[in-house]
């Protein structure tokens, strides 16, 4: 197989964008493991998530474009499915606790939905 040397300057560009993206994961880490309540809990990851995959992903578009002197977008078709399932699963995720948290009477913001009922004690079944 052949080697083929990345110059310095792309070294150090990949190298700063793997950094940069773990730290920025690490740091959703932490507020994940920090913060009190599920709806608080949820934002961390999922936000931080996506921006240290989005600093990775750049890093090896770099990388794979310097090392086989072409465009390679590989990298680019996971971060986009990444972007875009994230908030997706957040919101149903959202959803579902506050759905959760109505029915057994805490203390949440009441539903704008006309389909959905608030209020823990009108379980009669009647969506509309």
């Amino acid at each position: 197989m052949n080697e083929v040397l990345i110059p310095l300057w792309a070294q150090a560009v990949v190298g700063a964008l793997v950094i940069i993206g773990a730290l920025i994961t690490l740091l959703g880490s932490l507020g994940l493991v920090r913060l009190k309540s599920y709806f608080e809990r949820v934002h961390s990851p999922s936000i931080i998530a996506t921006l240290g995959c989005w600093c990775i992903m750049h890093a090896t578009v770099l990388f794979f474009s310097v090392m086989e002197q072409r465009l390679a977008l590989h990298a680019l078709l996971i971060a986009v499915f990444i972007s875009v399932t994230v908030p997706i699963t957040t919101i149903f995720l959202m959803r579902a606790a506050l759905f959760r948290a109505r029915r057994t009477g805490q203390n949440v913001p009441p539903a704008v939905s006309r389909v959905v009922s608030s209020d823990p004690a009108d379980n009669d079944g009647n969506r509309y």
